[in-house]
């Protein structure tokens, strides 16, 4: 077993590595890093001030406020703190589709970015874990930070295979349930699933104050259905199959699939989420670099705000051809 496999691409790393990858809001963890943690301690970074009482450590009095106040006052800290990410896989039937000019499936492409992303974590120190869904939970690997760990995480990756249907909603509600500290959570799926449950379950993520991410990968033959004479379509995790001419309908299933994709990104905001659409044949490393960099940007706003702002603006435009986002 070896950290080196398909699924960990030098040439997205190359593109990502460079980057941080820091959380919007404030995340929990056990090492000293540059995350922003809930937990006051004593760090760099200053939170407020408290009234001194008895046991406080002397070396925290502000003493430029007792020389104003005549009253005795220490220095709270906000801990810095490497955060956890959990990394959620959607393994069901529909994600082994892969068009005839895409290189990978879809299933092979959250797989690379999945693998990707926890390398640049553990390589920051930061905590990477895994959970691989379809119905239920597959497998569950806890965050830690060791070079052990993503070995397993791509071993697990590698062990997988897409199968049986999607129900990421009740996934979701049980990672809600289970993962009860504070951490990044990146969701990868094609999000052909119960919208309605996978809406209450975000819900139920950020109720505990989990800082959620969307990848949303599809095919391109689902994004502009390219196909020009009869075929024959199957639902790849039922039985269902028709014969149809695409040319006929092709235009109002585009505008039908641009509509559910900025639905899905539109109800990821409203949640505080971050929301990323990826074709599969887009370039994995050039779109990480997008995100991470515009996370980047707009956190370090909002930390001067004092406030949580996702990553919106996600690609949906720049897929369907209206021009990249701003």
């Amino acid at each position: 077993m070896s950290a080196s496999s398909k699924y960990s691409s030098p040439e997205v790393l190359a593109r990502i590595r460079s980057l941080e990858l820091r959380a919007k809001h404030a995340v929990q963890g056990t090492l000293s890093g540059a995350n922003r943690s809930p937990l006051l301690g004593q760090s760099v970074e200053f939170v407020d001030y408290r009234e001194y009482a008895p046991g406080d450590d002397p070396k925290r009095l502000d003493w430029r406020v007792y020389s104003r106040s005549n009253r005795w006052f220490v220095k709270l800290y906000e801990e810095e703190s490497n955060f956890r990410s959990t990394f959620i896989l959607d393994a069901s039937a529909s994600m082994k589709y892969q068009g005839e000019k895409s290189a990978w499936s879809k299933y092979e492409y959250a797989a690379t970015l999945i693998a990707s992303m926890a390398t640049l974590a553990i390589e920051q120190r930061d905590a990477a874990g895994l959970w691989i869904c379809d119905e239920t939970r597959r497998e569950a690997l806890p965050p830690k930070a060791s070079r052990l760990q993503l070995m397993k995480l791509i071993d697990g990756l590698e062990r997988s295979a897409p199968d049986r249907k999607t129900e990421l909603g009740f996934v979701l509600n049980q990672a809600a349930a289970e993962l009860p500290r504070r951490g990044l959570i990146f969701i990868v799926s094609d999000f052909l699933t119960d919208l309605d449950s996978l809406y209450k379950s975000l819900g139920h993520l950020q109720s505990r104050a989990h800082d959620i991410v969307l990848m949303h990968v599809l095919d391109r033959d689902e994004i502009s259905l390219p196909f020009k004479d009869q075929i024959e379509f199957l639902d790849i995790e039922g039985e269902d199959r028709i014969m149809a001419e695409p040319r006929y309908f092709a235009s109002a299933y585009g505008e039908a699939m641009e509509k559910f994709c900025r639905e899905v990104e539109g109800r990821a905001g409203d949640f505080g989420a971050d929301y990323l659409l990826i074709p599969s044949d887009d370039d994995l490393g050039r779109s990480l670099a997008y995100y991470l960099h515009r996370r980047k940007r707009i956190s370090a706003k909002a930390s001067r705000r004092g406030g949580n702002t996702p990553v919106t603006g996600g690609g949906v435009a720049r897929v369907f051809g209206r021009g990249r986002a701003q």
